[in-house]
């Protein structure tokens, strides 16, 4: 669980069916995505926000350590995760829109991660 910060609300959210909202802490992972997303949406207040650190392929791949590194991830995710794989940025967009939410934004961390920002 993350450590409390003032004006921030955690909010518990379950992403396996049958199980009451909130029994488990939601983490996004590549394994049904959208339902985990809609999750997390419907039990978002109004304008509330979800965020959530990911690694973002590049369109373009250039030769960098960066890049060859989180390629090989990916094939690997591929490889031993039914479903897993890195998405682009077009992707985590998409995905946010199917699930409801109105806005998304990227912030660069380092390495490739990202933070990624859904807006109810």
């Amino acid at each position: 669980m993350a450590m409390p910060r003032p004006r921030i609300a955690h909010v518990p959210v379950t992403s396996r069916p049958g199980t009451r909202s909130g029994s488990s802490t939601a983490v996004a992972t590549a394994t049904a995505p959208i339902k985990l997303h809609k999750n997390c949406y419907d039990a978002l207040p109004p304008l509330g926000k979800l965020t959530r650190a990911k690694c973002i392929l590049p369109v373009n791949p250039d030769a960098t350590n960066s890049a060859q590194g989180l390629i090989g991830v990916d094939v690997c995710l591929l490889a031993y995760s039914p479903d897993g794989k890195e998405r682009y940025e077009r992707e985590f967009v998409e995905l946010a829109k199917s699930a409801g939410f109105t806005s998304v934004k990227f912030t660069y961390i380092y390495a490739n991660f990202w933070a990624i920002e859904y807006t109810k």
